[in-house]
């Protein structure tokens, strides 16, 4: 048996709970920490940091989801500790104003909680959906998750600032209490039963978890995709730093036009993803791969055409191009998370958690990555180069980085990415 609609939908309310614990520690813990106790914004970076970083684990927790049988107690656990460690970052906060060193003792341990969560749970859920979609849902499904997440985290940034004014720490606490308390308690019953329903796949052997790294490592597929997404994802990242300073220094937007431009981008992306998850699934048009090529190409396109604007100055129409990178971004990153879920169940069975583990550290990596190299290359060329130029030529390296992926892209996916021999090997499938 495959997941329905309807079981897609509630593990999609997983990733919408992880969404609005994770943007509380990485956008209002990180303002309070700026604003309110006037702390370096670079402490508030390198706690977010952390949590990427911490996410290099996630090929341990897939291989753990794969070796024990159920994903379920994982994604429940990874949650649990995921809302614990977002409580734990408001209250390290909080004990900053009274003591320094003691807040920033409970938020480096509580930011390590969330780097865990993220990692045992994301992971794991994205297992349980890489075993048990059908193919020509998978679009839909990836689609319907990541826009579930998008959700989560635009309601409870929404919802959770109006309760925050006038701020206190007590109101803090009780708003962060009640985000992690619901998000834990709605994954513990989006999740339950769902795992029985669906054949169980055989166990594999407990081989140590080095030997089954190798094991996955071995295969061509998994490797090339593990490049496809450090590429993609460096790229997709490259310009979250740097994007509404430009707005402002080359065409003198004002902080609440950058602020706009950001809402017109995750817009572009929320209709590229749902363009390809009514096409893949809805209209069986185009391949998850022609789908993945065309988001990259487009993206790179878009890019080169923002920094054409540059040359122009402030009368040129970029919101436009923004909206337009956004699109093609949204496109892209669903169908990879399409694909994704498609090239877990290839090769060697029982290790859907371990690649999906791989391909999530290559991801975290990415993010942390990404935005930092944008942003210091651009300080580094401002220096001796005008700002449209400075900017220009790091989005034009980024463009580069679209176009290596839809390169890699060639390489490592199949027009109609099967389920894969082993898989369907199983009885009763």
């Amino acid at each position: 048996m495959t997941l329905t609609w309807v079981q897609i939908v509630r593990l999609g309310l997983v990733q919408m709970a992880l969404g609005a614990i994770v943007v509380l520690t990485t956008s209002t813990l990180n303002r309070l920490m700026v604003v309110e106790l006037a702390l370096p914004a670079v402490l508030p970076g390198l706690l977010v940091a952390l949590h990427y970083g911490i996410q290099i684990t996630r090929p341990q927790w897939g291989y753990k989801s794969d070796t024990g049988g159920r994903r379920t107690r994982w994604i429940i656990g990874g949650m649990g500790m995921l809302a614990l460690g977002g409580l734990g970052a408001a209250y390290g906060v909080v004990m900053m104003e009274s003591s320094f060193t003691l807040g920033l003792i409970i938020s480096i341990l509580a930011y390590a909680a969330i780097g865990v969560g993220v990692g045992a749970s994301g992971t794991s859920l994205l297992a349980l959906l890489a075993t048990a979609t059908a193919d020509h849902r998978r679009p839909a499904a990836a689609t319907i998750t990541w826009l579930m997440m998008i959700v989560g985290i635009a309601v409870t940034a929404g919802v959770s600032g109006q309760f925050l004014d006038p701020y206190t720490p007590l109101r803090l606490m009780q708003v962060v209490a009640t985000v992690t308390g619901l998000a834990f308690v709605i994954t513990a019953l989006a999740v339950w039963g769902i795992e029985r329903t669906v054949v169980a796949r055989a166990e594999p052997e407990a081989a140590p978890f080095l030997e089954g790294m190798k094991e996955v490592w071995a295969e061509r597929k998994a490797r090339l995709f593990t490049i496809f997404v450090f590429l993609s994802m460096t790229a997709y990242f490259m310009q979250e730093l740097i994007l509404e300073p430009y707005s402002g220094l080359v065409f003198e937007f004002t902080p609440g036009q950058s602020t706009s431009l950001s809402g017109a981008q995750n817009g572009g992306v929320f209709l590229g993803m749902v363009v390809v998850g009514l096409a893949g699934t809805a209209l069986r048009f185009g391949s998850l791969k022609a789908w993945v090529i065309a988001g990259c190409i487009g993206s790179a396109g878009a890019l080169v055409l923002i920094t054409s604007l540059g040359q122009i100055g402030p009368e040129a129409p970029l919101v436009p191009a923004v909206v337009l990178m956004g699109f093609f971004n949204g496109m892209f990153a669903v169908a990879a998370i399409g694909s994704m879920m498609a090239l877990a169940g290839e090769g060697r069975d029982a290790r859907e958690g371990t690649r999906m583990g791989l391909w999530g550290a290559a991801q975290a990596i990415a993010a942390g990555f990404g935005g930092l190299a944008g942003a210091a290359m651009v300080d580094s060329m401002r220096g001796f180069l005008p700002d449209p130029t400075a900017f220009g030529a790091v989005f034009l390296f980024e463009a580069v980085l679209y176009l290596a992926s839809a390169y890699m892209a060639v390489r490592v996916m199949d027009r109609h990415p099967a389920i894969g021999p082993a898989r369907a090997a199983v009885p009763g499938e």
